[in-house]
């Protein structure tokens, strides 16, 4: 937790980046019956019936810096396409860096060897060579600001403003998501995180005394 902490108290460094990558899978819904268009005081109306059309998945990534979103929509969530996103999501908007920090669950897709897995082998060590890995823990997933965006809350702006309809394909989806980014990347909307290793430290002294008890008994 406080290395994840510690990339976000830390200043701004020349040459390095600081992203979070999260991912989210997502229902493709239809209508059996089309829903009735919006009217003026009046919601769309849908009927209860709808079509599975499959399930993808949205993958995110999220620029503490600058407030920008990066996202793919893609039909599946394995290693290929982790590692397909983050070979693109390098090559077009951090080629000029040095290092990046990628703050990330403990996916088993999140890994340096989905790199040499399916890229090719001086891609793949470019990328593990100039990422560096920083995992949330186990249960504290909510430590990645890219999760922000995804969860079910009033402050997750995709989950509230783009995922919470039906849609029935990939196509539209991306859609759909393609312009979510760009109205909120022209917002450059930045997550104001306030919970720092001071804060974990408070807010948590019982359980930094069980740890530091069970340390110094070894």
């Amino acid at each position: 937790m406080e290395d994840v902490l510690t990339v976000y108290n830390r200043e701004r460094m020349p040459g390095r980046a600081r992203i979070c990558v999260d991912e989210r899978p997502c229902q493709l819904l239809d209508d059996v019956v089309a829903a009735l268009p919006l009217q003026p005081s009046k919601a769309t109306k849908e009927d209860n019936e709808y079509i599975r059309k499959g399930t993808c998945v949205v993958l995110l990534a999220y620029d503490l810096d600058s407030g920008q979103r990066y996202t793919q929509t893609r039909p599946q969530r394995t290693k290929a396409d982790y590692a397909a996103f983050m070979n693109e999501l390098i090559a077009t908007h951090y080629a000029h860096c040095d290092q990046i920090d990628v703050v990330q669950d403990n996916l088993n897709t999140h890994k340096y060897g989905s790199f040499y897995e399916y890229l090719p082998l001086e891609t793949a060590r470019q990328l593990s060579r100039k990422l560096v890995f920083h995992f949330t823990p186990k249960h504290g997933s909510w430590l990645n600001m890219a999760e922000i965006e995804f969860s079910a809350g009033p402050r997750s702006a995709l989950a509230r403003q783009c995922l919470n309809r039906r849609i029935g394909s990939l196509e539209e989806l991306s859609r759909q998501v393609g312009l979510w980014v760009t109205e909120r990347n022209q917002q450059a909307v930045k997550v104001h995180w306030s919970f720092t290793v001071a804060t974990a430290e408070a807010k948590m002294k019982r359980w930094y005394e069980r740890v530091n008890t069970a340390n110094k008994s070894e």
